[in-house]
């Protein structure tokens, strides 16, 4: 991975919106203005930002669970040679969230968030169809909050 010049406000940017986002009419204007900028300023800097992978994504989350849904981690053995072809037929389904490589036996983890509970068993159904592997179900017991932060 290539490391991302950052200047100042890029820095200013990705500290600050990381305790939340104004939720009102014009947020961009908002949170831009407790930055100095507009809000136009601030919605271009941060498409710049992701745009030269400083970030991976901007956005919410959703606790899938408490909007009725669905929410588990799961993991597979990928062939090395197939890796990159099943991290793309795994990506390919809408209710992947992420998706990560890991230096273990089971070396690609992601996370899946479904509408329904009862969505979770058919999508890794039909990625163990697609992949032709078996998907190991890691659903979560308890949750902790633990407040994460990267500063910059």
């Amino acid at each position: 991975m290539t490391p991302v010049d950052l200047d100042d406000m890029d820095r200013a940017i990705i500290n600050g919106l990381q305790g939340g986002f104004p939720l009102c009419e014009d947020p961009f204007a908002k949170a831009g203005a407790a930055l100095g900028l507009s809000g136009e300023e601030l919605l271009s800097r941060i498409s710049g930002l992701l745009d030269r992978g400083a970030l991976s994504r901007f956005g919410p989350l959703y606790n899938a669970e408490m909007m009725g849904g669905g929410l588990t981690l799961a993991a597979l053995k990928a062939p090395d040679d197939r890796f990159d072809e099943i991290a793309d037929q795994v990506n390919s389904f809408a209710e992947v969230a992420h998706n990560y490589a890991r230096d273990d036996d089971y070396n690609m983890w992601f996370v899946i968030a479904t509408e329904t509970p009862g969505r979770i068993d058919q999508v890794i159904d039909e990625i163990e169809t697609l992949t032709g592997l078996p998907v190991t179900n890691m659903p979560k017991i308890e949750e902790f909050f633990i407040g994460l932060r990267f500063e910059v």
